[in-house]
């Protein structure tokens, strides 16, 4: 199939069910793994600049060497061979409704959702700071809709593939009649050709001049936030005419200053769709909580305050800094709360999908999480717990983003939000600041209910 090159660029391994013969009659572009720019030599997948190493036992018989930084998603050698062909926007025409999406946008919503059009139009680059719960995905609509019936290629991608999954149906019963695909590491299903892509921005690596509109949500996540090579990705995978637009609930201070500098247009959304202030975060002390915690019959905050939500039936998050502390504080919790149904989840838990399903669906009293689930994850009633908030793991942006998975529905807008720490950190105090700054622009603005 010719279709599975339009607007990628890939190695000849990852070229499946590709007919190369009719590649050649339209426009296949081959190149090699590396480029020389200024005498050194780069990965052209990540951009990234090669260490020379010892590598001899190549199958090329030549004295060769490979890229370390994008080794994850497949070997870039020297001697690789890159394959390309133009994105030439060959898709069917979408049946009506292309948008199914029947809400209604709020007043500051379809600010937004204009200026993101108008942006779209212009090919030009814009921020989308919204408040977690503020309806960003809803506000992307009209113009997603718009550039599908200009039969533009359209991209939402994601730093964290739990955002990515949760995005993903979110966007088909929105545009049910237009096709899509879904890249993440690790996914089941083969690369299809899709005017419609969700992906991890991972994935961008494999793409070139491929995207029309290209949508960068949680862009204060790890790891896109600091790699540079991510950063390429983006770039290279977005056509040189093209509109780019990044979402985020906590910019850091460079495009914060960006924009009172007025370099980076932007669109601000103070309120939650709701209308509701978002829930400011209670501060606790809890001693030495790394080792008090793991004592099951002492007396501590935590303890009581879960206890107190498991006898309200009041469904839960509970934070915790690291995998390692997190699997033995779960053995605690095991025997302390014996009747109590809850998991643990983290990045490298496989079975984490069907974990946050339980959740989703109330089969769990309570969640234990990594700062995996900080972000892109939405549960209607819930309170929010961290434990160990003065963890160094627990930056602003992630503190805030936290904060954020309470009170996002309209049913139930006021969950709390608790901090354990063992000291007031900088972060934290960052943090609580922000969205005490975010309600009063949005008091002021006359969008708040109360």
């Amino acid at each position: 199939m010719v279709n599975q090159l339009y607007g990628r660029e890939i190695l000849e391994s990852e070229c499946v069910n590709v007919d190369f013969e009719k590649l050649e009659e339209s426009g296949r572009i081959e190149t090699s793994g590396f480029f020389l720019k200024k005498g050194q030599e780069y990965c052209r997948r990540c951009n990234t600049k090669i260490t020379p190493i010892e590598f001899n036992n190549c199958f090329c018989g030549q004295p060769c060497t490979y890229c370390t930084n994008c080794l994850q998603m497949g070997k870039v050698r020297r001697c690789s061979k890159f394959f390309h062909t133009p994105e030439p926007n060959q898709f069917e025409i979408s049946k009506d409704p292309v948008l199914a999406w029947k809400g209604t946008l709020s007043n500051q919503q379809r600010e937004a959702s204009e200026e993101i059009i108008q942006s779209i139009d212009s090919n030009e680059v814009r921020l989308l700071w919204a408040v977690a719960g503020a309806g960003k995905t809803e506000m992307l609509f009209p113009g997603i809709e718009k550039a599908i019936k200009a039969h533009k290629r359209i991209c939402l991608a994601s730093p964290r593939v739990d955002v990515c999954l949760e995005l993903a149906p979110r966007i088909q019963k929105a545009f049910p009649n237009v096709s899509m695909s879904v890249l993440y590491g690790g996914m089941e299903e083969t690369y299809t050709y899709t005017q419609l892509v969700v992906a991890t921005t991972h994935q961008l690596y494999r793409f070139k001049e491929a995207f029309d509109l290209l949508i960068i949500d949680e862009i204060d996540a790890f790891p896109f936030k600091l790699d540079e090579a991510l950063h390429f990705a983006v770039d290279k995978a977005r056509k040189p005419q093209s509109a780019l637009i990044y979402l985020t609930a906590t910019p850091d201070r460079s495009d914060q200053k960006k924009i009172s500098q007025k370099k980076l247009k932007a669109s601000i959304l103070p309120a939650r769709y709701h209308g509701h202030p978002l829930p400011i975060p209670i501060v606790i002390r809890e001693p030495n909580w790394e080792k008090s915690l793991l004592k099951p019959k002492q007396a501590t905050k935590v303890f009581k305050e879960i206890t107190k939500r498991l006898d309200l039936q009041k469904k839960f998050l509970l934070f915790i800094p690291n995998i390692e502390w997190m699997e033995t504080f779960e053995i605690i919790l095991q025997r302390r709360f014996k009747e109590a149904r809850f998991e643990a989840v983290h990045s490298q838990d496989d079975q984490r999908k069907q974990k946050v399903l339980l959740m989703r669906e109330k089969k769990l009293d309570f969640l234990m999480t990594t700062t995996i689930l900080e972000r892109g994850v939405t549960f209607p009633d819930i309170d929010v717990l961290v434990i160990g908030a003065d963890d160094r793991i627990f930056t602003e942006s992630s503190l805030v983003q936290i904060a954020g998975r309470a009170g996002r529905s309209p049913e139930y807008p006021t969950g709390e939000v608790l901090y354990f720490h063992d000291g007031m950190t900088i972060e934290m105090k960052r943090a609580i600041r922000q969205i005490r700054k975010m309600n009063t622009i949005a008091k002021k603005r006359g969008l708040l209910l109360t």
